[in-house]
């Protein structure tokens, strides 16, 4: 199923007094993106977040935060001592090693010490961390199966808007076609004139070098080749909405080839109504573009 690259999902979950809450927010991007917030306290928890995310998402800049609160007054944060002694002796024998070469060293503060990750204990290093951390795992899950599920309506409402911006760049080229075969003969009789035009006013001009050059003019204005290939571009393009992969990458890049023959069209037209489609279809296919930036 196609999916959008832009979604949102949240769960909640308590296990032993601690109550906590995921977010998952996605927005479109090149590759797959993952910016994690989460507890450093509970160990293990990152690997397992990203394994699970990458395993169910493709593409996207995807922000997962997880906020956990709760716990009694017995939790508060009282100071480890051996963790102390050994951050007290680590900095001791950084400051003989500096004196030894002559390396001065600010001396260390009471506050920074204390700030250092271990120093200070809290009752969350008594409790049962893979219980705590399977628990969130599955409430995890849980949000990423509705961060997909929303992900997946997106996608459906995008298909729609596609599907139908491609109908319609199909419409203007066979309109384009269908102006180009009306005026032919016109054209062919304005080539015509042009050669006797040239020959009445030039003496000794050589009358089948002249109609070649005029013929070359013919060929380079002619819009034959870019519709047949919008033509095939409308068909790879559906193609693309059918697959089941990832397929935002090749749209993005299906659409910079559309651009480009609308773009020549334009150059080439040689009329106001072959202009005025050229033009149109321009604006279709900047709206399919942007459409298409949040395609998976």
């Amino acid at each position: 199923m196609r999916q959008s690259m832009t979604g949102f999902a949240s769960r909640s979950g308590e296990l032993d007094g601690l109550r906590w809450g995921w977010e998952l927010r996605g927005v479109n991007g090149k590759g797959l993106e993952l910016r994690l917030r989460l507890p450093d306290w509970i160990e293990g928890l990152e690997p397992l977040v990203r394994k699970a995310a990458q395993a169910k998402l493709a593409r996207g800049n995807v922000q997962i935060a997880l906020r956990v609160t709760g716990g009694s007054e017995e939790e508060a944060a009282e100071l480890d001592e051996v963790a102390m002694s050994r951050v007290l002796d680590a900095i001791a024998r950084i400051e003989d090693a500096a004196s030894l070469r002559g390396v001065p060293l600010e001396r260390s503060s009471a506050a920074q010490i204390i700030a250092l990750r271990g120093v200070m204990a809290t009752g969350q290093s008594t409790r049962d961390v893979p219980a705590l951390r399977a628990a969130l795992m599955a409430e995890f899950e849980a949000a990423l199966d509705d961060f997909a599920e929303m992900r997946a309506r997106e996608g459906q409402a995008l298909m729609t808007v596609l599907s139908g911006q491609i109908d319609e760049i199909e419409a203007l080229v066979a309109k384009a076609a269908k102006t180009v075969e009306s005026r032919r003969d016109e054209q062919a009789e304005k080539l015509r004139t042009a050669l006797r035009r040239i020959m009445d006013a030039t003496d000794g001009a050589d009358e089948a070098r002249v109609a070649q050059e005029l013929a070359l003019i013919a060929v380079k204005s002619d819009i034959t080749e870019e519709l047949d290939r919008l033509t095939a571009h409308v068909a790879a393009a559906r193609a693309l909405l059918q697959d089941t992969g990832a397929v935002g990458r090749k749209l993005d890049f299906l659409m910079q080839e559309f651009n480009r023959e609308a773009n020549t069209l334009c150059s080439k037209s040689g009329s106001s109504a072959l202009t005025q489609i050229g033009l149109t279809l321009k604006t279709v296919i900047d709206q399919m573009r942007e459409q298409v930036q949040n395609v998976e």
